[in-house]
């Protein structure tokens, strides 16, 4: 069964900006502007999505379109694409294509079909995309800045919304931690530097998809476990040992790195222990192969 879709804020955000929350799920968003009604991704299923346009009806301007944005082509952030009118424009990064060409996709898709509230999924992707850094959607009162934020997935993408200081990261930022793609020192690197990007923003509020949090101490936060990281590993006599084993020893365990809420859910501390082992590993890699990946600005 679908969990219910919630209006939410945060003290000081813009009252044109409202969060769509699905429980523990995920966090979408919706902008207002003086030109057209933009929603940040479409949440984990069709029902999800009618559910938040259907909250959202006394928040949306009704002689403005809709325009909705994908940040990434993670399931929990736009498979609810298919509940939209097929007129409605939905935006991503070129390489948003790229990741639904890719037999994983369709595989994702057939495993959580195994669930009844997946059962009426069908991918429906992106029908603007845009290559390169940035994409601006000049709304009027607001200005949307789209920007490639490379690393968690090649896909994603964040928005800067400079007239309120507020920059919507989805999943390049993210509490307690955030995942690297893969192993590859290289989305590592991609990762940190754009946390260093929504870093150098000076954001007021930065939003999250995951954690339930719009603190911009999470982006200093995020840097400062990578760089901790990279520190314990490099003092390591042997960097060849395995990821999974490595984190379960003293000082490289996830709550020795950052500050773990103390009543998480324990699915939920299952799932963020094993994004830290693929970060690991992914650092791991990285120092064998002499990659730089974060700089010295947030030694721990």
């Amino acid at each position: 069964m679908d969990p219910t879709v919630n209006l939410a804020t945060y003290p000081g955000l813009d009252a044109r900006i409202v969060i769509l929350r699905a429980a523990d799920e995920v966090d979408a968003v919706f902008i207002r502007t003086e030109r057209c009604n933009v929603l940040l991704d479409t949440p984990a299923t069709p029902a999800l999505c009618r559910q938040a346009l259907d909250r959202l009806a006394g928040h949306m301007a009704a002689d403005r379109p809709l325009l909705v944005i994908n940040s990434h082509m993670d399931w929990d952030h736009f498979w609810g694409n298919a509940a939209l009118d097929r007129r409605i424009p939905i935006v991503a990064h070129d390489a948003a294509l790229e990741r639904l060409r890719q037999p994983a996709a369709l595989q994702i898709l057939d495993e959580k079909r195994q669930e009844q509230r997946f059962r009426d999924v069908e991918i429906f992707g992106p029908t603007l995309t845009f290559g390169g850094e940035t994409m601006t959607i000049h709304g009027g009162d607001l200005t949307l800045k789209l920007i490639h934020t490379p690393g968690h997935t090649p896909d994603h993408v964040a928005v800067w919304i400079p007239q309120v200081r507020t920059c919507l990261a989805v999943d390049a930022v993210e509490f307690p931690i955030p995942e690297v793609w893969s192993s590859n020192p290289a989305d590592l690197r991609a990762l940190c530097a754009s946390l260093m990007r929504i870093h150098g923003l000076q954001a007021d509020h930065v939003v999250l998809a995951h954690g339930q949090s719009a603190d911009p101490a999470v982006v200093d936060a995020n840097l400062r476990y990578f760089s901790r990281l990279r520190d314990r590993v490099a003092g390591l006599s042997d960097i060849g040992v395995d990821a999974s084993v490595l984190a379960g020893r003293s000082d490289f365990q996830l709550q020795d790195l950052v500050a773990m809420p103390k009543h998480m859910p324990d699915e939920m501390r299952a799932f963020y222990e094993s994004c830290h082992r693929s970060n690991l590993a992914a650092v791991l890699e990285a120092c064998s192969a002499g990659v730089e990946f974060i700089g010295d600005d947030f030694d721990a």
